[in-house]
């Protein structure tokens, strides 16, 4: 057995995984800020800046959308874990 090559090959992987996390943020920021630009802007807008009104319902979609994707995160987490205990 060649165990010479094994911190390398940790280290690939490791490199591959924050490749592919990098990767999945930013299509989960993608997807977050079309979404909520969608909702909250109107398609004619006056002003090159964002109104209040607008601000206010993108900053609250978007903590909708962190809320949500918690809420998610924990209900896997207790069902991966309910399923590790039987």
């Amino acid at each position: 057995m060649n165990f010479g090559n094994f911190g390398q090959q940790t280290q690939v992987q490791s490199n591959v995984n924050m490749s592919m996390a990098e990767q999945e943020l930013e299509m989960v920021t993608t997807f977050i800020v079309d979404s909520c630009y969608r909702k909250c802007v109107p398609p004619k807008y006056q002003d090159g800046e964002l109104n209040k009104g607008e601000s206010v319902c993108i900053d609250r979609c978007v903590a909708k959308y962190f809320e949500v994707n918690m809420k998610v995160g924990q209900k896997l987490t207790a069902q991966a874990n309910q399923g590790q205990l039987r």
